[in-house]
């Protein structure tokens, strides 16, 4: 297309909209504190940001599933510590028990103790947080116990869902978090046979014998303690084992979260007194070009034929 506009017109105008887009760009520079704003103005960067905005998304969610893990298993080391006691104090029942001094009302009377016992054992495997049952396995919104004096074992089991939670790492791979109160308090054989180091059987046993003012179950009965006792302990260190790779995996991803922000606004961030100066600068130049290009002579050819 032949256009009307003089070569000197058409490279003015070509400098006013070579300078209004620098201007433009710096104004929204300023205005929004972003280096870059829509896709042009860089478009060979936009996947890497995309990239390191979806990592940070990513980040972000991994720290706050830490941090329910870390209050889950906090309050687990707390309850296995009060469960610890718990055995310690059926130990020294035990003991007073079996003494072949004891008659059939002072063991009735330990008996009336060891019932508390087992009923403050069962609210451990109860505990919550936040309206979750932690020893719950992945049915966490039900009890997994009650009481049930009846039973071999002293409790009713109300659910038996596996503990198969675990949290990711920035760093990479994931971790259990969580054990079942079946695996904490009721352990079992292949066969669902109560395991000789099954917390609550080991204190119904203990009940059941004092009632019944047996000495030899009395003995039988603290040895199975004694395993149950050791068994919370390893309960009790896995737990511990969770808290520190928690601490370490946290550790990571608030130092990986730094670096992120750190890229991102090595790439995003624009320099706002930079972009105050071009925007300036620029209205300047836009003035006195306008003002010189008025003052420019108007006359042609035409002017100059008589």
């Amino acid at each position: 297309m032949i256009s009307n506009l003089s070569p000197s017109s058409q490279a003015f105008l070509a400098n006013v909209e070579r300078v209004q887009r620098r201007v433009d760009t710096a104004g929204r520079q300023a205005s929004s504190g972003k280096r870059i704003n829509v896709a042009s103005d860089a478009p060979g960067q936009i996947d890497t940001i995309l990239q390191l905005h979806t990592d940070s998304v990513l980040n972000n969610q991994i720290q706050e599933n830490l941090a329910v893990a870390q209050s889950d298993a906090d309050a687990a080391d707390s309850a296995l510590t009060s469960a610890a006691k718990i055995m310690d104090r059926a130990r020294v029942l035990a003991a007073q028990g079996a003494n072949f001094t004891l008659d059939e009302a002072g063991r009735l009377g330990i008996a009336g103790e060891m019932d508390s016992l087992l009923a403050q054992m069962v609210a451990i495997s109860r505990t919550t947080v936040q309206g979750r049952y932690i020893f719950g396995g992945d049915t966490d919104g039900a009890p997994p116990y009650e009481e049930d004096s009846t039973s071999d074992t002293g409790v009713l089991r109300l659910t038996n869902a596996p503990a198969t939670r675990r949290v990711e790492s920035s760093s990479g791979g994931s971790f259990a978090v969580a054990l079942s109160a079946s695996q904490v308090f009721d352990t079992r054989d292949a066969y669902d046979s109560v395991a000789p180091d099954n917390v609550f059987a080991a204190l119904q046993g203990l009940r059941v014998a004092l009632r019944a003012n047996d000495a030899a179950a009395i003995s039988s009965a603290n040895t199975s303690i004694q395993l149950a006792s050791g068994h919370l302990s390893t309960a009790q260190a896995f737990y511990g084992t969770v808290q520190n790779r928690i601490a370490e995996s946290s550790s990571y991803s608030s130092s990986y979260d730094v670096q992120l922000q750190t890229e991102l606004s090595q790439k995003e961030d624009a320099d706002i007194t930079a972009a105050a100066l071009m925007v300036t600068q620029g209205n300047i130049q836009l003035q006195a070009a306008f003002q010189m290009q008025a003052k420019m002579p108007r006359t042609t050819l035409f002017d100059f034929i008589g």
